[in-house]
């Protein structure tokens, strides 16, 4: 058997994205063997004041950006759109998420790079889209979470007032999404040898990955699936996925429960005392081997409410090492998010802490552009280039 490769070992990746719908799209295309590097302003990517600091990398920048390398680009300097023409040249995928107006006036749409490398494919991740009516708008996850409606399901399930989701779903879906439509592109540009302009919308990401939309535009809330319980047991609490007139009949006729109420109980009498019934049982059981015993018996799907800082002791989180330990680059180890993609014959996985800014302008453009230690350091001088001084030596 020949040595395990990753899958897109050889594509070159220019991720000009930030915050998270860009750059996770960019860390999964890392982790599966691209040469991704972040082209990042002077300024920063914003979610590097979010998350534990280690060695001037923050958590939640370090989370969406591990295994990259870094250039650190002024984009309004003097030289430095001829630069990224250059880059182009070079890339297979470039991705952005800036609002649809913001790479054409900076000299970078997709006609103008198309015309320099026709084999480009770029992916565009905005709140709306392109050419549509609110394109001009700007928007993270929780503004299409309220316009996709999902803030206004979970206040009117749950009936407690209006919050956002406790995750970023509308970028996340957009960049799986977004990364969905790059490597079909790749595909696609294996049989014509052209490059595509993926044009992806949060709410049109959010929209088709919602499994209950259909309740919405069909005006159909009433057919939906009966809520999810969560039980207080003695060890814990647990949410069932179960309708509860399925879990009193396992109860019943599995585990011999008494069920003293009769046809000629009103019913919400009769739920009340069936569901106190419930609540007593589960409250019985005392350890969580007691807890899958009796969910086992029952063949219910369950799952213990979990506090997010247990996380790693989750059983299959662990076994699988869905959090593993990265170099933290102060000379110990901080955990971070693995890929999810398991390959019988190939390799996938971070492969290495995030970068700082500017860390690895010579060593790309060394690497894709051939420029020498004098071009990096007259790049520098025109102020097109920059670095982060504290991290990054210079020479």
């Amino acid at each position: 058997m020949s040595e395990q490769q990753y899958p897109l070992e050889g594509l070159k990746v220019l991720d000009f994205s930030r915050v998270l719908a860009g750059p996770f799209a960019g860390r999964m295309l890392s982790d599966l063997g691209a040469d991704v590097v972040k082209v990042e302003p002077p300024d920063g990517d914003v979610t590097r004041l979010w998350g534990k600091v280690v060695q001037g990398l923050p958590g939640y920048y370090h989370q969406q950006n591990a295994g990259k390398r870094n250039i650190c680009m002024d984009l309004r300097a003097a030289g430095a759109k001829e630069l990224v023409f250059e880059l182009v040249q070079e890339a297979d995928i470039l991705i952005e998420n800036y609002r649809p107006d913001v790479m054409p006036r900076l000299g970078l749409g997709y006609e103008v790079l198309k015309a320099i490398n026709p084999k480009l494919i770029m992916l565009s991740i905005s709140g709306f889209g392109h050419g549509g009516p609110e394109s001009h708008r700007p928007a993270y996850a929780p503004i299409v979470h309220a316009e996709a409606g999902l803030m206004y399901r979970q206040a009117d399930r749950s009936s407690l007032p209006f919050s956002d989701l406790p995750l970023s779903v509308a970028d996340t879906n957009a960049s799986l999404h977004g990364l969905v439509g790059l490597l079909s592109a790749v595909i696609l540009r294996q049989r014509t040898g052209l490059g595509q302009h993926i044009d992806i919308a949060m709410i049109d990401a959010t929209v088709a990955t919602d499994d209950q939309v259909h309740y919405a535009v069909e005006d159909s809330e009433d057919t939906s699936a009966g809520a999810n319980d969560t039980w207080d047991t003695g060890a814990g609490t647990i949410l069932l996925s179960a309708d509860f007139r399925f879990l009193w009949r396992q109860l019943t006729d599995v585990l011999g429960t008494d069920d003293p109420t009769h046809k000629e109980m009103p019913l919400p009498e009769k739920i009340r005392m069936r569901r106190e019934i419930a609540g007593d049982f589960f409250t019985g059981l005392s350890s969580w081997t007691e807890v899958e015993e009796a969910m086992g018996k029952m063949n219910l799907a369950w799952g213990r409410v979990r506090a997010p800082a247990d996380l790693l002791e989750q059983p299959t989180v662990a076994a699988r090492g869905a959090i593993v330990q990265m170099d933290d680059r102060a000379g110990g180890t901080r955990p971070i998010t693995q890929s999810p993609y398991r390959f019988s014959d190939a390799k996938s996985g971070v492969r290495g802490p995030a970068p700082h800014r500017g860390e690895h302008n010579e060593q790309v453009l060394t690497a894709w552009l051939n420029k020498t230690p004098e071009d990096v350091r007259a790049l520098r001088a025109q102020g097109v280039l920059q670095l982060d001084e504290e991290f990054v030596s210079v020479d």
